[in-house]
């Protein structure tokens, strides 16, 4: 059994990158107790959105890191601001993180890195390395697992999308779309081991810190952290076992009737359901996910013609079991001439 020493790994690092400009953009991450704050923090001079996409970055790269600790809080900051539109520290931010963590070696000189992503939940790099000096030697790397010779870790990460109506009464009115990726923690890691005189003591991992909802704002993120947690727990033992992503194609919306969608999106991926021909279409929310039941939401008659007007063949509609009364005459009939199906249901796991 390997154990990992917290003496060994460093409380400050550094990662540089050079910008379209030619300037040279240092990150600096430092590492401290986590008390109960936020588990990455980023600060960049006068420019909020950069320090945002950051953080966002920071949490999406750990998605395929198959350990899980959430007893430090990692502060990033930048010497200088980028331009709005220059992305290629983000691979330098990572670096970073990984660095204070000791999950990647400080390097003996400096270590520069230019790299971008639009799926760092998958630990995908995109963007060009720039060999001009300062830097002399640089290595082209296509995704996080080649940093440690490993494979391409997108390979593990299981991706479920599923649909539910998008309704506010206007024409543009549709169906939207939410998103789950998952990715297997190693549950039986062992232990890290603190030192005599270490300063803080080991708190237990949340399953809701295993969560990322990026894009959403802070109450909307803990309601899907929530639910998650809350079905999880239904399944047994469906806690502790993954990292998660959380995308919705309309991060702006309002009420909880999105839930069932989403639940049924996290159990797809986790195998815990079976995959239907076509989509997923759900709506439904509840206030005891743990227990696994599904209540009613509002608006049942629009949302109700809004799916019958986006069904399509081989998609499964899922309802909750108190609309089954109240469907319009012939509803069930007309879906199925479409080749999709429904089910109103009052529970989670018997579908």
């Amino acid at each position: 059994m390997t154990t990992l020493s917290i003496t060994a790994v460093p409380t400050n690092a550094e990662c540089r990158c050079m910008l379209a400009d030619g300037r040279i953009l240092t990150i600096t991450a430092s590492r401290r107790p986590r008390a109960n704050r936020a588990d990455v923090k980023c600060t960049v001079p006068g420019a909020p959105a950069v320090a945002e996409r950051m953080q966002e970055v920071v949490r999406l790269a750990r998605h395929t890191e198959v350990r899980f600790d959430s007893r430090d809080q990692v502060v990033l900051s930048m010497d200088i601001t980028p331009p709005i539109e220059d992305r290629e520290w983000e691979l330098a931010a990572v670096l970073a993180d990984r660095m204070v963590r000791g999950l990647h070696a400080i390097p003996a000189k400096a270590l520069y890195a230019q790299g971008s992503s639009d799926a760092w939940h998958l630990g995908s790099i995109q963007g060009e390395v720039n060999t001009d000096p300062p830097i002399s030697q640089a290595l082209l790397i296509t995704h996080l697992g080649a940093l440690t010779g490993h494979a391409d870790p997108s390979a593990s990460v299981s991706t479920v999308r599923t649909w539910f109506p998008l309704h506010s009464g206007r024409i543009n009115d549709a169906l939207g779309w939410v998103e789950v990726s998952v990715f297997p923690i190693d549950s039986d890691a062992a232990p890290i081991e603190e030192s005599a005189n270490a300063t803080h003591t080991a708190a237990a991992n949340s399953e809701e810190d295993t969560i990322a909802a990026p894009g959403l704002d802070l109450t909307v993120q803990q309601e899907v952290r929530q639910t998650l947690a809350g079905a999880r727990h239904f399944d047994g033992k469906g806690l502790g076992r993954w990292r998660s992503v959380v995308r919705f194609g309309q991060p702006r919306f309002q009420g909880g009737s999105y839930q069932l969608a989403l639940v049924m999106a996290d159990r797809l991926a986790r195998g815990r359901e079976f995959v239907p021909r076509g989509r997923i279409i759900a709506t439904g929310c509840s206030t005891a996910w743990h227990a696994g039941r599904v209540e009613t939401v509002d608006d049942r008659e629009p949302k109700l013609e809004l799916i019958m007007r986006q069904a399509a063949a081989g998609d499964r509609v899922l309802l909750p079991k108190d609309w089954h009364d109240q469907l319009p005459p012939g509803y069930a009939s007309e879906l199925r001439q479409k080749g999709a199906s429904v089910a109103c249901i009052d529970r989670i796991g018997m579908i």
